[in-house]
């Protein structure tokens, strides 16, 4: 509950699972990168077959026979492959378990191997070849409803899943073995158990363990080189930065956008409220188009334009504006985008994007939020060379450096030309400063007129009345207004949109939306009545003080009530503001307090003028340290605030005045306050009907605007307050 002025608030369960699962995607990797689970001791190891491991699903067989007759088969074919530069197919079956008893392998052919064709291929080249079988598919690799029908008939002895079960090789009761792609069948298992056929999983990875062992010797190696490669180009050099070879890795590219005819759709037509600042820009755009009027009378083009103002000003429409109408190449993009984690890629950046618009000039470069990297230098706390400072050296000497930068007008826009280097500021680099500050009333009904368009308005809707309510409202400000009282007209399911839909809109975004459903004793309802009721009363009774604009004790956000005033628009523009003044607010802001103490008593008052107090406080403390309206202090400016170390000063440690003015400061601004509170209470007493008429009022109507807040003081007779 307080007193506020307008531009104040403008502001698997776990288990074992026996079905396999559904393969991951193989990714693009040479098999020289795989790394088999164990190292084989000698070249041998290699050319023994899986088979020659005793396994308890196979048959004990006597392998003195078989092993030197295979490993000359699988020597014949590994230097076979290698000579007709065939690429192994990696293999599975070398965990796999033998087939039944056969008789000795017979190759027809050592030295003419077909290459494999598929991860079984390698088991199957020295498999015997048995009869084919009518009930039985052909080929060694089987669809999976065909191995599901073989399964059902009889027809499979055993399987083994590869290890991430994505494949299977198959053994059949005539000896055959093929090869099943595994989908996610959840019913798999217990098909395979129903029809007795013998279940086992590989061992091992199933890969070729030459090629693995090659892979384990390059891989530190290749790890090395892919580093050193990714390093180099972070860095800007061959492979990146301006001269790269592009992809996805060149960190040194700038990510400006260019337009070569831009076609932003805004005009400076669209643009309003800030006339001054299209006039300082139309000249830059009538020179680019233009050049000879200027050029005849020995004029330069300024090299640079900072767009400086609050947020939601239009800076960057102002922007887009000049882009538009200026029909020359235009390179937009933000200052945070030339910040890397890699030291030097912001500079590289800057070196690219203007390398691109030289080769484009005459043309225009947008930097927006310039102050991500263009903030000042040397903070005198550790500092060092780090990536920003690189940033804005190369950003410095690409605009006005030893080579110069003849045809590139840079635009940039900031909020906080404060922290902004001193070098960036210069002439000759950013020649003009153009500020871009919040609207006046003409202004703003020019902005709420642009927004406006598109929408269904009543005619009861005065963008006059509209534009005196939102002083210090800027451009957004004013968009999101009239958006919200389109949506609330939504909302109530209106055709057209009125002046009670953009005043609700006006409350909720000064104070916030309504608790309609809030529940309110009659007692509370009662004590912020007369609250809200001292606020108004005091503030309408003080010479040279805000009209009052509306009085309401509908629960808003964080208060149980609100009083607005309409404040001056000369004084918000100028910034000035007189002693009276001051004491007229600090007087209007105890005028909820002194009013529940005349009617409610001293010990019936409640915490409702916390944020009072608080304001109070401010501006008293204010007037004695800052604006020198104190007798005892004079005309001297004590405890102000300390620098900024992120802003390249130096923090105030030790206070700049002694314990003596600390105790004259503390009871100069103790008489203020109590000043304030002697007028309002005065001001209580002496028109207390008022008081009770206004309050009840409230009570019934809960909200009571300007003009009929008036005609009570009128029916009243009631006087200003003189002091």
């Amino acid at each position: 509950m307080a007193s506020t002025s307008l531009p104040s608030l403008s502001s698997s369960l776990y288990g074992t699972q026996l079905r396999p699962k559904r393969p991951k995607t193989t990714p693009s990797v040479p098999l020289l990168f795989h790394h088999p689970r164990t190292r084989p001791n000698s070249i041998q190891s290699f050319l023994l077959p899986p088979w020659n491991k005793k396994s308890k699903n196979s048959q004990n067989n006597s392998n003195s026979d078989l092993t030197p007759s295979v490993n000359a088969a699988v020597a014949s074919f590994l230097l076979s492959t290698l000579a007709h530069q065939q690429p192994l197919a990696p293999a599975l079956a070398e965990d796999l378990s033998p087939p039944p008893a056969s008789p000795p392998i017979q190759m027809e052919s050592a030295t003419k191997p077909s290459p494999p064709s598929s991860p079984f291929s390698q088991s199957l080249l020295t498999a015997p070849k048995p009869q084919s079988s009518p009930d039985l598919p052909e080929g060694s690799q089987w669809r999976y409803s065909e191995f599901l029908n073989a399964v059902k008939k009889g027809k499979v002895e055993r399987v083994r899943f590869s290890k991430d079960g994505g494949a299977l090789q198959l053994t059949a009761v005539d000896g055959r073995r093929a090869t099943v792609v595994v989908p996610n069948d959840p019913d798999l298992i217990d098909i395979l158990a129903m029809n007795g056929v013998d279940i086992s999983v590989s061992e091992g990875d199933g890969g070729n363990g030459l090629f693995a062992f090659i892979g384990n010797l390059l891989f530190p190696f290749l790890a090395f080189a892919g580093l050193f490669f990714l390093f180099r180009r972070a860095q800007g050099g061959p492979g990146g930065g301006p001269g790269g070879l592009g992809g996805p890795m060149d960190f040194g590219r700038s990510k400006s956008k260019f337009q070569e005819v831009p076609e932003t759709g805004v005009t400076f037509a669209d643009v309003a409220g800030a006339d001054q600042a299209k006039l300082e820009l139309q000249e830059v755009v009538d020179f680019l188009k233009n050049p000879d009027k200027y050029t005849a009378l020995g004029a330069k083009i300024p090299k640079g334009c900072l767009l400086v103002g609050p947020p939601g000003t239009g800076k960057t429409l102002l922007a887009r504006a000049v882009a538009g109408e200026a029909g020359v190449p235009f390179f937009s993009c933000a200052a945070s985008e030339f910040v890397e984690l890699f030291v030097g890629v912001g500079a590289s950046r800057v070196r690219d994007l203007f390398e691109k618009a030289k080769s484009k000039a005459p043309c225009i470069v947008f930097i927006d939020e310039i102050d991500a990297v263009g903030r000042q230098r040397g903070a005198g706390l550790g500092g060092g060379n780090d990536e920003r400072e690189q940033t804005i050296n190369q950003l410095l000497t690409e605009m006005d450096g030893f080579s110069g930068n003849s045809g590139v007008i840079v635009l940039a826009a900031t909020n906080r030309p404060d922290v902004l280097d001193a070098a960036l500021l210069r002439p000759g680099r950013f020649d003009r400063q153009v500020t871009v500050d919040r609207p006046d009333v003409a202004g703003r009904v020019k902005i709420l007129q642009v927004h406006s368009r598109g929408k269904a308005l009543a005619k009861d809707v005065d963008f006059e009345k509209i534009a005196r309510r939102t002083p210090g409202f800027t451009g957004a400000d004013l968009q999101n207004l009239m958006n919200e009282a389109a949506i609330l007209a939504a909302r109530r399911d209106l055709k057209e949109i009125s002046k009670d839909e953009i005043s609700d809109a006006l409350e909720r975004i000064i104070a916030g939306p309504e608790k309609k459903n809030a529940v309110v004793s009659d007692e509370k309802k009662k004590l912020v009545a007369y609250h809200e009721a001292g606020h108004a009363l005091v503030g309408a009774l003080m010479p040279e003080y805000d009209p009052v604009a509306k009085i309401s004790i509908i629960p808003r956000g964080q208060a149980g009530g609100l009083t607005f005033f309409a404040p001056s628009e000369e004084r918000l523009e100028s910034g000035l503001y007189s002693r009276s003044y001051l004491e007229n607010q600090m007087a209007v802001a105890l005028g909820g307090r002194v009013a529940e103490e005349v009617i409610f008593g001293n010990d019936n008052v409640t915490t409702g003028a916390s944020n009072d107090f608080m304001q109070v406080s401010r501006v008293a403390r204010q007037m004695v340290e800052r604006f020198g309206f104190s007798k005892k202090i004079g005309q001297v400016a004590i405890g102000g605030p300390g620098g900024n170390p992120f802003l390249g000063q130096q923090m105030s440690s030790q206070k700049d005045y002694s314990m003596a003015t600390a105790d004259v400061v503390d009871a100069e601004v103790r008489e203020l306050v109590e000043k304030a509170y002697s007028r309002a209470k005065q001001i209580m007493t002496d028109n207390i009907d008022i008081l009770h008429k206004l309050a009840q009022l409230l009570i019934e109507k809960e909200t009571v605007d300007g003009e009929e807040f008036m005609s009570l003081f009128i029916d009243g007779k009631a006087e200003l307050y003189v002091a």
